[in-house]
């Protein structure tokens, strides 16, 4: 964080300083809530949890060097309390943002949201230093931390702002208020909490009613191949910029293909020129984040040319998506885990088929959360699906929600050991190690609250003892 002094912090905050003898001592160190993650100068936020209270850790941190306490109550060590940790620690953001002389870009959507950011702070990053969201930390406690962390060198700070009702991102967006607004797409990820996709665009779109007006250096980044998305243009009063494979779209890509690995590659098109990009991502929904990265890109100044070497370098730099390990013995562990919603498992699934070409095919399928109504019918579809695409083995991993999987290949024509229902991670685990081969490709696929990643990590485990696999 830039260095403030705890006297100016605890004014912004509207706190009160207990047992601070120095109040000019200057906050040097990272903004943190684990501590774990404490460093010499640090503010600790003590955030009280369901299973842990950040109070009972105040001695231990200032121990270990930080500058004082975040806390909603007094703690017997230097710290700054405040009616309200939350609040106070999205005021402080509020007023650090407010003072760097960076660059903010905001993005949100149904899907794709944390690889896009990657992206994007990869392309950027070659241009001046870049700040963005670790992970997927895009809501109100993880927002403000990763603000915090930017400093007076940072140029782009790079946000992902998620919602889980109306009014969500737009309270984000007075946090940090954002110069650049980038929605990806309006979906069905928690359609079961706001109703409709109809009620999830009105939630996304707060964020371009949240940037500056065009003379004032707003910009909106639209994805033009969604129509409830492009219609978020009469939302705004920035300038409004389209991304997407629509021949309107004012940063497309055209001849997309995949190579034989499953990894996108196009022509991309901007206003200023082209230029050929072959990701080391892997499936094609990449080629929309892309897209998105590219629109962003070159309205901060990037040719065509440097975007398209940016975007062909650029990982993964989030765990457990599209996260590929290649086995000694030739199988290919695929871990998507992370979460899961339809649109997601559609492109995972379409990526698997183009990865595994000429070889076996798993898919291992869990629970897809907060779909609601939709729920039986959107796991009936993803089930049918992976037949359509002749993926070779689907195993579904769970309860009723994997039963669902299992049905809809079952009606579109999967017949004896095609499909398998097993009760959990592990029963997974055993079943695909004892029936890999080298050379088979392996999709791990679910909402987060399933934990399949515990099953693409055991096979990944196995592949490195050697031949216990194929045995």
């Amino acid at each position: 964080m830039i260095a403030l002094s705890l006297a100016e912090i605890a004014a912004v905050v509207g706190g009160q300083t207990h047992d601070i003898p120095d109040p000019s001592v200057q906050v040097t160190g990272p903004v943190v809530r684990d501590s774990r993650e404490v460093a010499p100068g640090s503010l600790f936020v003590a955030f009280v949890g369901e299973r842990v209270d950040g109070h009972d850790f105040a001695a231990q941190v200032i121990e270990a060097g930080a500058a004082a306490v975040l806390a909603s109550r007094p703690v017997g060590v230097p710290a700054i309390v405040v009616e309200d940790v939350q609040t106070a620690l999205g005021a402080l953001a509020r007023h650090v943002v407010r003072r760097l002389g960076a660059t903010l870009v905001a993005l949100t959507g149904s899907a794709g949201k944390t690889s896009t950011k990657d992206l994007i702070a990869q392309v950027l990053g070659r241009k001046a230093p870049t700040v963005f969201t670790p992970g997927s930390l895009n809501n109100e406690i993880g927002l403000p931390l990763t603000a915090l962390s930017a400093t007076e060198e940072t140029r782009f700070l790079v946000l992902e702002m998620g919602a889980r009702g109306i009014g969500h991102i737009r309270y984000l967006t007075e946090l940090t208020p954002p110069r650049i607004g980038l929605v990806l797409n309006v979906g069905t990820a928690h359609i079961g909490e706001f109703g409709g996709r109809e009620q999830i665009a009105q939630a996304k779109g707060e964020l371009v009613e949240a940037l500056p007006a065009a003379d004032e250096g707003g910009i909106a980044v639209l994805n033009a191949d969604d129509p409830l998305v492009r219609a978020m243009a009469s939302r705004t009063k920035a300038k409004v910029v389209l991304f997407g494979e629509s021949a309107e779209a004012d940063v497309r890509a055209e001849n997309v293909r995949l190579t034989d690995s499953g990894q996108p590659s196009f022509r991309l098109h901007t206003p200023s020129g082209a230029s050929d990009v072959t990701m080391r991502l892997y499936g094609e929904h990449h080629v929309s984040n892309a897209l998105a990265a590219a629109a962003v890109a070159h309205e901060l100044g990037m040719s065509a040319e440097e975007i398209a070497t940016a975007l062909s370098e650029a990982g993964s730099l989030s765990r457990w998506r599209m996260e590929v390990t290649e086995r000694p013995d030739g199988v290919t562990i695929v871990n998507d885990a992370y979460n899961a919603n339809p649109e997601s498992m559609r492109a995972a699934l379409r990526a698997l088929a183009a990865m595994g070409k000429g070889r076996r095919t798993w898919a291992v399928l869990g629970k897809m959360a907060e779909l609601g109504d939709e729920a039986l019918a959107e796991h009936d579809a993803v089930g049918r699906l992976a037949v359509r695409l002749n993926v070779s083995k689907l195993v579904a991993v769970g309860g009723i929600e994997a039963s669902w999987l299992q049905l809809g290949a079952y009606n579109e024509g999967s017949w004896g050991e095609e499909s398998v229902h097993v009760s959990d991670a592990q029963a997974a685990i055993d079943l695909l190690r004892s029936e890999l081969r080298p050379g088979d490709v392996v999709l791990v696929k679910a909402s987060r609250s399933v934990g399949l990643e515990s099953v693409a990590q055991a096979l990944a485990e196995t592949g490195a003892e050697g031949e216990v696999a194929a045995r």
